[in-house]
């Protein structure tokens, strides 16, 4: 019996360390997979994510975006991208960001948020257009790039159509008002 009371201590001591050392490799093999995570993600993301393309006929912009959702992934990538053109453009654009850090000896913790309103105040960016999209996993989340392009000048037809067709409207007001004055005037 009194060999029974020493043997259960130390069974229960022997298996207490396995079962800590059953979690540490758990948490040690989350931590290695996560690691190959963020080294593919850095790998596998294209060129123009850390230099973007030069030209002297477009402005262009990437972003990125994560999601367990493919197309809120792409949407996500568009949106940092097309706020970039937007800036880069002269714009503005709505954008809050928060972020939240605390470290003990033990844990950090982070917690960020971002909103963006996908709005471009006080700049003409249409002619903006999606260059490419690249996507990949990261275990049950898609990553997206995307490359966005704003033409310039002639480069861009459809801020040029658009420019075209605000000329002509603004010469037909004009055209109206002028015929309107003449017209007032020989009623007189």
């Amino acid at each position: 019996m009194n060999k029974l009371f020493l043997v259960l201590p130390v069974a229960t001591l022997v298996t207490a360390c396995g079962t800590t050392e059953k979690f540490e490799k758990r948490a040690e093999h989350e931590n290695t997979r996560q690691e190959r995570y963020f080294e593919r993600t850095i790998d596998r993301a294209p060129k123009w994510m850390s230099q973007l393309p030069e030209s002297k006929s477009a402005v262009y912009a990437n972003g990125t975006g994560v999601s367990r959702d493919f197309s809120m992934a792409d949407e996500k990538a568009k949106m940092v991208a097309f706020s970039k053109i937007c800036m880069a453009a002269g714009g503005e654009v709505d954008k809050q960001s928060k972020m939240f850090m605390s470290d003990t000896d033990d844990v950090s913790v982070e917690r960020s948020e971002m909103a963006i309103r996908a709005m471009c105040r006080g700049v003409d960016i249409s002619g903006a257009e999606i260059v490419e999209i690249k996507r990949i996993s990261e275990g049950s989340r898609y990553r997206s790039y995307a490359l966005v392009a704003l033409p310039l000048g002639e480069a861009n037809a459809l801020a040029t159509r658009n420019d075209q067709r605000k000329a002509t409207a603004s010469g037909r007001a004009r055209a109206d008002r002028a015929f309107e004055e003449i017209d007032s005037n020989n009623r007189r």
